[in-house]
């Protein structure tokens, strides 16, 4: 498939390309060009919109150009195909989660924004993450970040009415169990397996789903997706650069329900996320 697809987009010097591992909600190859440039290359078995690959490449262009991060360069993105240049293979050495941590404090510190969304909904994996503008962050993330799962299916066949009970009162209890924080230009999906590293080892990101929003949303994901021990310094660093308080920790699972709720909508198995959205949920089945 991703071959035919190259050739259709006038890629022709391309003669294999090779599955790559790693991601789940699309078909990824790598390829290699006649002249010996290595590219990568991603497609859906039926793209989820027109705008996925776009509103991917947009991400790519505005982490670097806004946020400072390193992306791959964008080499094609249309309806049916993402084609990016290479990255390797995170080097999982304190040194390299310590440049991490600065490089993520700085995307988070100097792109902050009066209200919270984007411009457009983009995609998170297969399913539209909806961006509407909003002036209350605690507004957007219990409306379109929590809430908006509940109609998926497979949310609706997971939770049982108590347990979405229990999210909408979460939602509305939302202002006292989070600071008020700033919105600034997030990643959106900053679990492990998407931070990667140029040839000379510099931290790199792939993946987006930008939005200006907390950037302890990119936090709560990196936390929870069990990253290497050498991130430990990671997130000492990043907290004492952001200036983060002490319960920052406690925050993680509320945050990352988000995250569990898109996993459950999407994947069989679920990896889990149902147990941990009812766990995170539990204190809140029942009215105070």
């Amino acid at each position: 498939m991703l071959l035919a697809r190259l050739h259709a987009a006038g890629l022709t010097d391309v003669g294999a390309v090779e599955p790559a591992s790693g991601g789940l909600a699309a078909t990824a190859g790598l390829a290699r060009r006649a002249d010996g440039t290595p590219l990568f290359v991603k497609a859906f078995g039926g793209p989820p919109a027109d705008d996925a690959f776009a509103a991917e490449a947009e991400g790519l262009a505005v982490l670097r150009e806004a946020g400072g991060v390193v992306t791959p360069d964008v080499v094609r993105a249309d309806r049916d195909l993402l084609v990016l240049s290479v990255l390797r293979a995170r080097p999982d050495t304190e040194a390299f989660w310590e440049e991490c941590a600065h490089a993520f404090a700085r995307l988070h510190t100097t792109t902050r924004h009066d209200r919270f969304g984007w411009h457009r909904d983009n995609w998170l994996g297969r399913r539209r993450q909806v961006n509407t503008w909003t002036d209350d962050g605690f507004e957007f993330f219990a409306r379109h970040r929590l809430l908006r799962w509940l109609e998926e299916p497979r949310v609706r066949e997971a939770l049982d009415a108590a347990d979405r009970r229990a999210l909408e009162r979460l939602c509305d209890r939302l202002p006292e169990l989070l600071p008020a924080r700033p919105a600034c230009l997030t990643h959106g999906d900053l679990w492990a397996q998407n931070v990667m590293a140029t040839s000379d080892g510099r931290p790199a990101l792939i993946d987006p789903a930008v939005s200006y929003t907390w950037a302890e949303v990119d936090l709560a994901h990196l936390w929870t997706t069990a990253p290497p021990p050498e991130a430990r310094v990671f997130f000492e660093r990043y907290a004492e650069l952001t200036g983060l308080d002490a319960g920052w920790r406690e925050r993680m699972p509320l945050l990352q329900l988000r995250q569990h709720l898109a996993v459950i909508a999407q994947f069989e198995p679920d990896w889990g996320a149902a147990e941990h959205v009812r766990a995170t949920l539990a204190p809140f089945r029942k009215r105070p």
